[in-house]
């Protein structure tokens, strides 16, 4: 040993007072750790540390720190170092071999909790309930009702009385020939009823006329001024003789040809079949809330493509009540060409030639099956009934209506679905729609 360096060694370590290792196993555990991590420091920074660069003299004073006799002692454990030391070096070479950039790495596999959109299918019934009087009853609460589908009880879930839902109305009225005699008196009623039971900035309403053509002449609107004109501007259709033998075709009328939105031409005839099914699939089924169409006519179809029962199915797929009034000129019909259908002239008009005279259908029967079927009411015009009291009636049933709506408890899959909905007190009718469509 060369001279001075004892005397230095002894300088350093009173510079730096260490525990005799003998007497505290700790502080050489501590000291092990230490040469430890900055091994794997060195060995994660690529084993290229200069001389004289910190890590070099801390550990060089590290071992110094404690005395030759400690640093003899701490060399007895290196073998453990050692062997830490090559297992860290595999490690470390074998996850850098693995290791990919980021831009490489997969994206994480997509769990099991992530949200699964499933169809829930909710089912709403307008209803109203009278007594054995005919007297609306509008009191009842949800525990009054009992509602089944297809004989199965259902939990009502969703139930208003005295609904303040916004109103959604269409008018339907019959411009054919054989209305000609009533149009004056449907017109300026209609305006009235419209008037009285449209809420400002609540309910809207639109206008089509139906007779060779189906035709919107008013679309949804709370304007009563727009709707107004729409009124003023029905009138039936002219005869050939009144045309001079002329076509049918757009305009001749004199209404603007109905070639706008929710038009649909024929050959002739009284399409309130199509009607019905252009308001309901068109305009009513992109509509929430309370939807009712009022239909104004003797209830005779002629020339329509839709059939009855798919004008009923779709009123019902769009939630839609049908209200009919049934306007039945006797007198007009025993005139000759009256209907304009060809029914005392061999049927040569479009789609009259499919109805004889003996084999016309009845009008009434047909309107009472689609009001039933959607949970209207079909009402007939007449002295004592006249359309302004049918309106004030139809006003106050849709003020008094109870709106009703469940999930149905089973997946019963497409087709229609019977409703049953009565009260649990035996002597009040349920007026409601008897079914819905299901499409799955």
């Amino acid at each position: 040993m060369e001279p001075g360096t004892e005397a230095n060694l002894e300088s350093r370590t009173s510079e730096h007072t260490c525990v005799p290792l003998e007497t505290n196993v700790h502080r050489e555990s501590i000291q092990s750790s230490w040469i430890l991590t900055q091994t794997l420091r060195v060995l994660n920074s690529g084993w290229d540390f200069p001389r004289g660069s910190p890590v070099r003299s801390q550990m060089s004073i590290s071992f110094l720190d404690c005395g030759i006799g400690s640093w003899l002692r701490l060399t007895r454990r290196w073998h453990s170092v050692v062997l830490l030391f090559l297992l860290s070096a595999v490690f470390c070479s074998d996850v850098r071999g693995q290791q990919q950039p980021p831009a490489q790495q997969q994206a994480p596999p997509q769990t099991s909790s992530e949200k699964i959109a499933v169809e829930v299918k909710a089912v709403s019934v307008l209803a109203t309930v009278r007594d054995k009087h005919g007297k609306l009853f509008s009191e009842l609460t949800k525990d009054d009702f009992d509602l089944a589908e297809d004989g199965r009880p259902q939990t009502i879930n969703y139930f208003v009385r005295e609904s303040d839902l916004p109103l959604r109305l269409g008018l339907l009225v019959d411009t054919s020939l054989s209305q000609r005699r009533v149009l004056d008196q449907e017109r300026s009623a209609s305006y009235s009823f419209l008037d009285h039971l449209l809420r400002q900035d609540k309910d809207l309403a639109f206008v089509i006329h139906f007779d060779k053509e189906v035709e919107l002449l008013q679309e949804f609107t709370p304007s009563r001024p727009k709707l107004q004109a729409a009124l003023q501007s029905l009138q039936t259709p002219q005869s050939d003789a009144d045309r001079g033998g002329g076509s049918s075709g757009s305009g001749s009328d004199g209404r603007g040809g109905g070639s706008g939105r929710g038009s649909r031409q024929r050959g002739g005839g009284t399409l309130l079949y199509d009607a019905i099914f252009l308001a309901s699939d068109e305009l009513m089924s992109k509509q929430q809330g309370r939807k009712a169409l009022i239909i104004l006519s003797d209830g005779v179809d002629r020339g329509s493509k839709e059939t009855l029962t798919e004008a009923i199915a779709t009123a019902q797929r769009s939630d839609t009540v049908v209200y009919s009034i049934l306007f039945k000129d006797d007198e007009g019909h025993g005139n000759p060409g009256g209907f304009g259908m060809g029914q005392h002239g061999g049927g040569h008009h479009g789609g009259g030639g499919r109805y004889p005279q003996e084999e016309r259908p009845d009008g009434k029967k047909i309107l009472q099956q689609i009001s039933k079927a959607t949970g209207g009411q079909m009402f007939e015009v007449s002295k004592k009934e006249t359309v302004d009291k049918i309106y004030a009636e139809i006003d106050e049933e849709l003020r008094k209506q109870y709106s009703i709506g469940y999930t149905p408890d089973k997946n019963t899959g497409p087709g229609y679905h019977k409703i049953q909905l009565t009260t649990k007190q035996k002597d009040l009718v349920v007026q409601a729609r008897d079914g819905y469509y299901s499409a799955q």
